[in-house]
């Protein structure tokens, strides 16, 4: 066979592929002996073991999963949790599609993920975040270009709460005030090397956080006394054995447990969980 070229360090596809295979079919696989097999696997079925007990208690939510419902023209969901204070979900607007005006029967909050939002005279982009008080009134939402959100405390997906938000709309009170932190604005605290937070909201039992870390940055594991959400705005990182990347949610029920957080790329986050 002649793989001889012009160029002495090229081989053409076709020499390459010939070559390719006839490795292939003149290896000979090693095997390790039986003994030590078995005790590769066993240790592999200790480690998955150990892993699922570690994880218990934690429902996570892949952003590739396809749950998405429609909930009106433009408009669709994507259920994450039902909790007990409302739905936390993904919501997805066409370009042009609103929400009507409506009244909130649980504190709501709500960060851009893709595109934006208006609400009356705000403009809400890239990760901005916003925060309505239960017993609020919203104006209409609306977005001109098409947008991605991550809502946390929404009557959205529960019809009879639905119905009760728009019918509270038509009250003309405003009701508490509202809390909008701009992502562009944020001024980070440094709780660690390579870890980040800021502050969002806290009523003294929850709170809201963003949590920033820098490529390589690690935090240790930790057990859960209520339960805790995350959303990964950005890049990705591990949770324990967990992957979590952009766009994918978890959440951490009473009496679980995280192992070492850490993250090769960086990521931001959104965290919900008590005020600790």
């Amino acid at each position: 066979m002649n793989f001889s070229t012009d160029d002495p360090n090229e081989i053409d596809a076709s020499s390459q592929a010939r070559l390719d295979r006839m490795l292939v079919e003149n290896l000979t696989p090693i095997l390790p002996p039986s003994k030590r097999l078995k005790v590769f696997g066993s240790r592999l079925e200790q480690r998955v073991a150990r892993s699922i007990a570690e994880h218990a208690g934690l429902l996570t939510v892949r952003r590739r999963y396809e749950m998405w419902r429609n909930l009106k023209e433009g408009i669709r969901i994507k259920p994450l949790w039902q909790g007990p204070e409302g739905n936390s979900l993904l919501i997805e607007f066409a370009p042009g599609a609103y929400l009507p005006v409506h009244r909130h029967n649980w504190a709501e909050e709500g960060i851009v993920l893709e595109g934006g939002l208006q609400m009356e005279e705000l403009d809400l982009g890239l990760f901005d975040y916003h925060f309505s008080p239960a017993g609020s009134r919203h104006g209409r939402i609306q977005s001109r270009q098409g947008a991605l959100a991550f809502l946390r405390g929404t009557a959205i997906g529960r019809p009879y709460s639905m119905a009760r938000e728009l019918l509270g709309g038509l009250l003309p009170f405003k009701g508490g005030t509202a809390q909008t932190v701009f992502f562009t604005g944020v001024s980070w605290e440094s709780i660690a090397p390579g870890v980040y937070k800021k502050e969002l909201h806290s009523d003294g039992i929850w709170s809201s956080r963003f949590f920033r870390l820098e490529p390589g940055a690690t935090l240790k594991g930790h057990s859960h006394l209520q339960h805790e959400e995350c959303m990964v705005l950005s890049g990705e990182l591990f949770l324990g054995d967990i992957l979590l990347r952009s766009g994918e949610y978890q959440l951490a029920s009473s009496g679980s447990h995280h192992g070492e957080i850490g993250t090769d790329v960086g990521a931001v986050l959104f965290v919900r969980g008590t005020a600790d």
